[in-house]
């Protein structure tokens, strides 16, 4: 029993890191309609600032720069994206693939065969409580995921921006006549995508994980069945999609004995399979937005 409350500790506090990258997917997809694939090179360019300043400047400050360079991608990236006028929404999502693959590519080059820890404070200390042992990084991401998605859920619901960004989600064209400044909603969704991706990646390298490395940004890619069981256009069931993922890779790599039968990595397949039991249910995801079909 100890085991089993142990991995679901460990379960969700990984799975609110791929939350944290699953709403960066759903505030960009619903307020442009635009899938990000770019998100993982966005998570390792914020992480790769943060390691490579933080010898230099200490962590706080590191971090607080790796955070505005992730949110600085999201905006150059939504730039890149108008630049495609009258662009169908598939022809963009293809384009940010283009994005990640080079930007992914000339930070592989700098990082080089290095191994680059981001000077975190919490480092490689553990709460030992009872028979359980959980690092310090897994709490601190917990904490840090719950108090961050937590402001911007308050941020949707109950300010001027998040009524604008509800309205121009919901329908553009009539948002244009209400005043509100697609460009400017829309640009703040990326940047808040870039900058959710580098606070992820932050936790992401963090103890167990050694530090950023050149395929850091491929890590993002376990954060896709989340935001697709969750729901494309929902922040809320990204958060949901992300803690499901967590807690079904943890439980199947931690009795991966039990489970032998199932092959080696299972836990790293697991979450796809869930992500197409739920697509079979569900095509929209389990809070998405059903399409409307005229008949």
């Amino acid at each position: 029993m100890s085991r089993l409350i142990e991995l679901l500790a460990i379960g969700v506090s990984l799975g609110s890191i791929y939350a944290l990258i699953a709403v960066g997917f759903a505030v960009i997809f619903k307020g442009t309609r635009v899938v990000n694939f770019a998100q993982g090179s966005l998570l390792l360019l914020g992480a790769y600032v943060v390691a490579a300043l933080s010898p230099h400047t200490g962590f706080w400050p590191a971090l607080g720069i790796g955070l505005g360079a992730g949110a600085l991608g999201g905006l150059v990236l939504y730039w890149l994206v108008g630049l495609v006028p009258h662009g169908e929404h598939m022809t963009l999502s293809i384009l940010t693939i283009g994005a990640d693959v080079l930007l992914a590519t000339e930070l592989a080059r700098r990082i080089g065969s290095r191994v680059m820890p981001t000077g975190d404070p919490w480092a490689d200390g553990v709460w030992r409580v009872g028979g359980l042992v959980v690092p310090y990084s897994r709490t601190a991401a917990l904490l840090s995921a719950l108090l961050v998605i937590g402001l911007l859920f308050v941020v949707f619901k109950r300010t001027t921006w998040g009524v604008s960004w509800r309205s121009a989600a919901a329908d553009p064209e009539v948002a244009t006549l209400m005043g509100i400044r697609l460009r400017r909603v829309r640009a703040a969704s990326w940047l808040i995508g870039g900058a959710l991706a580098t606070l992820a990646g932050l936790f992401l390298v963090a103890f167990p994980n050694t530090g950023v490395e050149p395929h850091t940004g491929l890590l993002a890619l376990r954060a896709v069945p989340a935001v697709i069981i969750g729901g494309l256009d929902s922040p809320e069931g990204a958060v949901a999609g992300g803690i499901a993922v967590g807690v079904t890779e943890t439980l199947v790599a931690g009795y991966a004995d039990e489970l032998g039968f199932l092959g080696q990595g299972a836990g790293d397949v697991t979450p796809y399979l869930l992500m197409i039991l739920i697509l079979l249910w569900r095509p929209s995801g389990l809070f998405g937005s059903k399409e409307a079909v005229r008949v």
